[in-house]
């Protein structure tokens, strides 16, 4: 296998993971104000993602530093091209860690109440954004030959890419709403049980939609596959949320998100970026990526490193496996 071809496989591996893991922190944050009845109700959902949001955080760093190191010209037309969307992306994620860390840090309601908007607003952006992203980066945008983005922004608001910020969003809801009854006892726990099963029906249309759409716009039989095992995925883990199997529930929503990336990555290969203005525009893994000294190098550290990441972050989940509940929120 040449070594462009492992690095877009790490690249969608990055991404994949970056996508499971945040996402049941974007669906948390965006249930915050749904589930969360009271301060103490609030406090427990946050406190449910509060000693992984930021480890979540660092797999998107990390697939920003795969594609610069080994696609330049990918991350380069990317970042220009989708200035704005990523700007907001940016901004609206560190409005939420901003909330994270401030908002016990006065006991005021109204206090509260603006970081709890901030935190419901700083996950619906990106998890929304990044379905727009994903779904525009496979579609297709204007390119000029020399690989310079030549559109603007209402090129990137088109039916198929709100059709994916629409997905993305429902799936991150969906995965949210199990993840909040997987780690919560009491009423919290079952209001977000009913909420996923009703969710996740809803998700489950759109994705049905967004995937058969990208299938008629790019396809292969492995895209294919990965699209109908991703909607027996989702449909599995509302079966099991309905049946109160919380564990088999999440278990459903993460591997339907995971397919959901890995059919988009699967249609998109061997391209990296499709120009719909001038053909020769289009970035594919071969004409982007850096020099073979370059990848077999990452390809070393990668070697290295990538297995002491996963143990750490595989480590700091099962330390804090427990569920909590509104018993362990002391009322100041």
């Amino acid at each position: 296998m040449e070594l462009t071809t492992v690095w877009f496989l790490l690249v969608a591996v990055l991404f994949t993971g970056y996508f499971v893991l945040e996402g049941f922190d974007f669906g948390v944050g965006m249930l915050l104000p749904v589930l969360g009845r009271d301060d103490r109700e609030r406090r427990v959902l946050i406190n449910t993602i509060g000693p992984v949001w930021d480890g979540n955080e660092v797999w998107l760093i990390t697939a920003g530093g795969a594609m610069f190191a080994a696609f330049p010209e990918w991350y380069a037309t990317l970042f220009s091209g989708f200035y704005l969307p990523l700007l907001l992306i940016l901004l609206a994620l560190i409005a939420r860690g901003v909330a994270f860390e401030y908002r016990h840090k006065r006991p005021e309601a109204w206090w509260k109440r603006r970081w709890d908007t901030a935190i419901f607003l700083g996950s619906l952006v990106p998890a929304v954004l990044w379905g727009v992203a994903f779904a525009n980066i496979l579609r297709g945008v204007p390119l000029s030959a020399d690989h310079e983005y030549v559109g603007g922004l209402l090129d990137l608001l088109n039916p198929y890419a709100l059709l994916g910020g629409a997905t993305t969003g429902a799936l991150f809801l969906t995965h949210g709403a199990v993840f909040v009854a997987l780690k919560t006892v009491g009423d919290i726990r079952h209001r977000a049980r009913a909420l996923a099963v009703r969710a996740g029906a809803g998700a489950g249309v759109l994705a049905v939609a967004f995937l058969a759409w990208t299938l008629s716009i790019r396809s292969s039989a492995a895209a294919v596959a990965l699209a109908a095992v991703a909607a027996l995925a989702l449909l599995a883990a509302v079966s099991a949320a309905r049946v109160r199997r919380e564990g088999w529930a999440f278990t459903g929503t993460a591997v339907a998100v995971a397919l959901t990336v890995a059919t988009l990555f699967t249609a998109l290969y061997p391209n990296l970026l499709p120009s719909t203005a001038d053909p020769a525009g289009t970035l594919t893994a071969a004409n982007a990526a850096s020099t073979g000294y370059t990848l077999k190098i990452m390809t070393w550290v990668a070697v290295v490193f990538t297995p002491i990441v996963l143990a750490y972050q595989g480590w700091t989940y099962w330390v804090f496996r427990r569920r909590i509940g509104v018993a362990h929120i002391p009322r100041h």
